[in-house]
């Protein structure tokens, strides 16, 4: 079977790689020898005529993905200013036709979420993997600034010179990167053009698009993505249900339900719990029983809500949403989910932002999970991955600019050195602009608690304590400035130590409460996935929801469905 694109761009394969064997001191080709390597394995992509797909002229801003568009000429100018080797540019232009000149990895409203997971991966190659070829500092900078970016009023367009120099040179990587997997298959151009979405399509459409028995290219996601065969396989089961008509809306509030033990609303209830398939018998009767009470408690699992078997207001909301907008959030899902292909071989640490749970496992056992605290909308956590390498007991809390601008310095001007006593801060520098450069000291009420965990990246999210204890009792947890708090950071500290006979759990604990800051190695880094995951199937085969509180999927719906 032929190579498929996807799994190329699947970075948890190359993550785990890298942790289950000592790095090797391989060189990194040079880009000449992209092209060499290439002739080498495939001459028939070097003919004469360039296979290159010619120009879709159908599409345009009414059905492209991208809102922004661009002259083919800077693409001729690029290839050449940069002097492109034919392998990347003939792949470009190819690229580029079959969008006319449609941006791949920006629209009006910023990176789109390919560009956030590309560079995801990117990032994680020229970090940790031997990805030295595709490094390019400038490019680096340029991404960090725009992936950090959260700033909805930005109107981004062609007319940005910078902005487009970087469009095209995100591409140059996306192919460099194909190219440069030559010893893993070959990766056929209209993979490469394809996997970046082109244009909107309705609904229906890409439904019978993936559950297509023919769709050769469906079938093998299938087979080497257990998330997406998963999940595919629920979008099915809420295709039939949307075809026999959906689910019974439940009219009446969490107060009227919890009144009475049978009414006409509790034989609805149970209707709509049997379809969604959280009451495995069917029971037409107005009654109260047990096995609605489980199914009540399955229901509330799948959508983020402790399972108390009382439903609130807010609950059935989430029951009343139509089967046509699931349906939707599933394909919104499936796509993120290509992303995704290998099982780890070895430990891992994840977080699904919108589910709030972080989640341990080793290879394929399940370790611990634990509920955390997530940004909050306009400090939002950002989605990459990272190596967790360094634990920092009794951390001082270097506070962000923006926070020292809108909180620290109005305090300062209020109550002078006063103000510091009580926050137990101390003033290290300045930021420019009357603006104090402040940390936190080590401390009880330092609002980085009494440890944090490191993985290095361009965002400065980090795991860590807090001594604000009572938000981790919430349903819905996002509340933080963009890190993440740990609702058990004592149990993390251990478990990640637990090879390290030097560091005991009193040992630990001390380390927690000492009046200056000790940082810790963690040996093997253990690997760090943050995603951003609205509708997916768990372990057990259980279909979860969780709000989108982002607003991804929004924008998703927006940039790849039609209206009808």
């Amino acid at each position: 079977m032929k190579y498929r694109f996807f799994t190329l761009l699947a970075f948890i394969v190359i993550l785990f790689a890298a942790c289950d064997r000592k790095k090797k001191d391989k060189p990194a080709p040079a880009v000449t020898d992209i092209k060499e390597k290439f002739q080498e394995f495939h001459p028939e992509e070097f003919k004469e005529e360039d296979n290159i797909t010619p120009r879709d002229f159908s599409i345009d801003t009414s059905n492209s993905y991208s809102s922004i568009f661009f002259d083919s000429s800077a693409l001729v100018k690029y290839l050449s200013d940069n002097k492109i080797d034919r392998a990347v540019g003939s792949r470009m232009t190819s690229f580029y036709n079959a969008r006319n000149y449609q941006f791949s990895w920006f629209s009006s409203d910023g990176p789109t979420e390919q560009a956030r997971g590309f560079w995801n991966m990117h990032n994680y190659l020229t970090t940790y993997e031997n990805g030295k070829v595709l490094i390019d500092s400038s490019l680096q900078k340029r991404m960090d600034v725009y992936v950090a970016d959260d700033d909805t009023s930005t109107k981004w367009t062609s007319k940005d010179k910078l902005l487009l120099n970087t469009e095209l040179k995100m591409t140059q990587h996306y192919i460099m990167f194909a190219l440069l997997n030559y010893d893993k298959g070959f990766v056929e151009r209209k993979e490469l053009e394809s996997f970046v979405p082109v244009k909107k399509d309705s609904v229906p459409a890409l439904v019978t698009s993936l559950l297509n028995g023919e769709n050769l290219d469906k079938k093998y996601y299938d087979s080497v993505n257990p998330s997406y065969k998963k999940l595919k396989d629920e979008l099915a089961k809420y295709v039939e249900i949307q075809k026999a008509g959906g689910w019974p809306k439940i009219n009446a509030d969490a107060k009227t339900l919890a009144a009475t033990d049978t009414s006409k609303f509790i034989a609805v209830l149970k209707e709509h719990l049997f379809i969604t398939g959280d009451l495995a018998t069917k029971d037409t009767t107005p009654f109260f029983t047990a096995e609605l009470d489980s199914a009540i408690r399955i229901f509330q699992v799948r959508h983020g809500y402790k399972p108390t078997g009382k439903l609130t207001d807010s609950q059935i909301r989430d029951m009343n949403v139509s089967a046509d907008k699931r349906i939707t959030q599933i394909l919104i899902n499936l796509g993120r989910t290509q992303w995704l292909v290998a099982e780890p071989a070895g430990k891992l640490i994840t977080v699904n932002i919108p589910e709030f749970i972080l989640h341990v496992k080793d290879g394929k056992e399940k370790v611990f999970d634990m509920v955390v605290v997530v940004g909050k909308q306009g400090s939002k956590t950002t989605m990459f991955t990272g190596n967790l390498n360094t634990i920092v007991f009794s951390p001082y809390w270097n506070v962000p600019y923006s926070i020292s601008k809108k909180e620290i310095a109005p305090g300062i001007r209020r109550s002078g050195n006063a103000y510091l006593a009580r926050q137990n801060m101390e003033v290290v520098g300045t930021w420019g602009n009357g603006i104090p450069r402040v940390r936190q000291k080590p401390g009880g009420n330092n609002s980085l608690g009494r440890v944090k965990f490191l993985f290095p990246n361009s965002y400065d999210i980090y795991f860590h304590d807090t001594p604000s204890k009572s938000l981790f009792k919430n349903d819905k947890r996002a509340y933080s400035h963009g890190c993440i708090r740990l609702s058990d950071p004592v149990k993390m500290a251990n478990y990640l130590l637990q090879g390290d006979t030097a560091w005991t759990a009193p040992k630990i604990d001390s380390a927690m409460h000492m009046s200056k800051e000790k940082y810790v190695k963690v040996k093997p880094a253990v690997p760090v996935l943050i995603t951003y995951y609205t509708a997916w199937v768990d372990d057990d085969g259980l279909l979860h929801f969780a709000d989108d509180i982002y607003g991804h999927d929004k924008d998703l719906t927006a940039k790849m469905f039609t209206k009808k």
